[in-house]
């Protein structure tokens, strides 16, 4: 993949093919859960969004099928360019604020309210367009990676529900080889949903852009030929977005009156399968943010798993699928035990760009581990600088006490130290906060954990909070007692 510099240069000639120009400014958008780059081309008053992605046939999923949605009148995004070799194009631009976005707030304020249930209902509308206006004439041979929602893709599901999470807690007990039958029950069940409409894959409020009072819809190009039920799950049961089942009840209500009004199909069938789509989507929920948040280690997905956790223990109260599947939901039951390891992080934490200052000892326990899900930070090794600690009248002290401060402040080596950390820090807060990234750990190492790493933590936990007063600095000096929160 190209660095970030080459492929700012590819949508200034892609903008400059547009307009005769190249832009204004080309600023990097917070990346998602995927592998695609996002940027925002900024001209004059007018921005456009550039998407860069190394997999071209998933870019030529998205550029096809938004082409022929937008023909349709369908509320898309128009696609204004594509480089030859299809790995960036350029888009309308919708803004920031997705109806997650709303509802996160509302949840924060009054919960529910009217005008969220409106978004809500106009975006079930436009779901019915895009399966039945959208499906006409659609060429599904350039769905990526699979053109239709068959038995081997609601399989493909249910493997990912069972590698990426189910096989990462050996504290859940079932027997294998009886969970496959019950996934070979219900897959043949739910393969029987009439599935001759386009199935958005990924309809869930994070795509639902809400601008100028309008909803319009974004990052369908994992859509494919498939049933009905499983979009409106999809939105529905977003397990983040936390809809109060009543208002769930009443928006589905509301998509089935639709439904009656334009097809044939009536409630009783929908219905018929709505339950176990419920159940497959969940399923499907939990192994993505076992996969992107345990594996990949991505924060955000792994503060996600409890959310889906509750969704799925509560199911069996909501609702029963009428097939005999004992291990299955077995394994439901036993997911409640998991609630104390995934506890829910409350959102005015989960939205602060936090950093992390840690002092430890390299022979006590080494580099602390980052239970974010970032994979790590930067570790400073303060072993090269001057050590009070081989000096008697500083045995018994730390890095804290006043004596062995000014030992370090009659240290050049010291002060340079830390102003090379402080410029390198610079760059990284910058940067991340710009990005919209909500962590970054930053660690002080030395022999005891003791002396040099608690004066350089506690020195630059003080420079952050001073420079960066926006931020959230927890500092904790590990072989000590007297960390700060």
């Amino acid at each position: 993949m190209q660095n970030l510099k080459e492929q700012a240069e590819i949508f200034n000639q892609l903008f400059y093919s547009l307009f005769g120009k190249k832009p204004d400014s080309i600023v990097p958008l917070p990346e998602s859960g995927s592998a695609r780059r996002y940027y925002r081309l900024v001209s004059g008053n007018k921005s456009f969004v550039g998407t860069y992605n190394t997999i071209t046939e998933e870019n030529k999923a998205f550029v096809g099928f938004g082409r022929h949605f937008f023909e349709k009148g369908l509320a898309v995004p128009e696609i204004l360019a594509v480089s030859t070799d299809y790995t960036a194009y350029i888009q309308t631009d919708f803004g920031d604020t997705s109806l997650f976005k709303l509802v996160q707030d509302a949840l924060q304020q009054d919960g529910f309210h009217s005008l969220i249930i409106e978004y809500y209902e106009e975006a079930l509308s436009n779901l019915l367009k895009f399966q039945l206006i959208g499906h006409q004439g659609l060429n599904y041979k350039l769905a990526f990676p699979s053109s239709q929602f068959d038995e081997k893709a609601i399989r493909d599901d249910l493997n990912y529900f069972k590698y990426y999470f189910l096989k990462l807690h050996p504290e859940l007990v079932y027997n294998e080889a009886d969970l496959e039958q019950d996934f070979t029950r219900l897959t043949q069940f739910i393969a029987k949903a009439s599935a001759d409409y386009f199935m958005y894959r990924d309809f869930q409020s994070r795509n639902i852009m809400i601008h100028n009072e309008k909803a319009y819809f974004i990052d369908f190009q994992g859509g494919r030929k498939g049933p009905l039920q499983y979009d409106v799950v999809s939105l529905l049961f977003q397990v983040k977005a936390q809809i109060p089942e009543a208002v769930s009840m009443q928006l589905l209500d509301y998509y089935l009156q639709l439904l009656e009004k334009y097809t044939d199909t009536k409630a009783e069938q929908f219905m018929l399968y709505y339950p176990a789509f419920v159940y497959l989507r969940l399923m499907q929920v939990l192994g993505a943010y076992g996969f992107r948040g345990l594996i990949q280690k991505k924060r955000h997905f792994i503060e996600s798993i409890p959310y889906a956790i509750n969704s799925l223990t509560s199911l069996p109260s909501r609702y029963d699928i009428p097939l005999h599947l004992p291990v299955l939901k077995g394994i439901l039951l036993q997911l409640g035990m998991l609630k104390k390891q995934y506890p829910v992080v409350e959102k005015q934490t989960a939205e602060l760009f936090t950093i992390n200052v840690n002092s430890f000892s390299y022979k006590k326990g080494g580099i602390p581990e980052d239970h974010s899900g970032n994979g790590g930070g930067f570790v400073f090794d303060c072993r090269p600088l001057p050590n009070p600690g081989r000096e008697t009248n500083y045995k018994m002290l730390t890095g804290r006490d006043e004596a062995v401060i000014q030992f370090f402040k009659k240290h050049q080596e010291v002060d340079a130290f830390l102003e090379n950390v402080k410029a390198i820090l610079s760059q990284s807060i910058d940067n991340y906060s710009a990005r919209e990234f909500k962590h970054l750990m930053v660690n002080f190492g030395c022999t005891g954990g003791q002396h040099r790493s608690v004066y350089c933590a506690d020195i630059i936990s003080n420079w952050i909070i001073e420079n960066y007063p926006e931020l959230m600095v927890v500092c904790k000096h590990r072989e000590q007692q007297f960390d700060d929160e």
